[in-house]
């Protein structure tokens, strides 16, 4: 990520901390869905994610992993261990160097990423439900212009 430093006005400011803070409370209820369910044998919150961007993109290595969730690349290692120790990640030399390792995601890690989604879809399913048409009709609307969002972050 670059350092910006243009000035942002206050009102596009303050809408970013509002739409931060809803995205962030979304964040916490689905993952608290998750810890609370006993089938989906939940892991902590940095090694979900780690492990979610794995069967996002196999073959990833550690140093990718690490950029992309902005942490040490010890701090990754340490989590690949224990991941695969779990039995969710293998770790596969390149052949070429001999060196480099690349990740992929186990079929129980798969079916556990598959059921955390499955926990948070349902959740957010029925959360939906509950919603005025007119929300539903609007946070639809609103999915495309939050990815567009997303991109830029990350470009900047």
């Amino acid at each position: 990520m670059n350092d910006v430093s243009v000035a942002v006005s206050e009102t596009a400011k303050t809408a970013a901390a509002e739409l931060l803070a809803a995205l962030g409370a979304i964040r916490r209820v689905a993952r608290r869905a998750v810890s609370s369910s006993a089938l989906a044998g939940a892991l902590p919150p940095a090694r979900s994610e780690l492990l979610r961007l794995t069967a996002r993109r196999p073959g990833i290595s550690v140093a990718e992993a690490a950029q992309e969730l902005r942490l040490a690349p010890n701090s990754v290692s340490t989590m690949v261990s224990q991941l695969a120790a779990d039995g969710l990640l293998a770790r596969g030399r390149v052949v070429a160097d001999g060196r480099s390792v690349r990740l992929t995601v186990t079929d129980e890690g798969a079916a556990r990423v598959g059921q955390w989604r499955d926990i948070r879809a349902e959740l957010a399913g029925r959360a939906l439900e509950r919603l005025p048409a007119a929300d539903r009709g609007a946070i639809s609307a609103a999915v495309p212009a939050l990815a567009r969002l997303a991109e830029q972050m990350e470009a900047l």
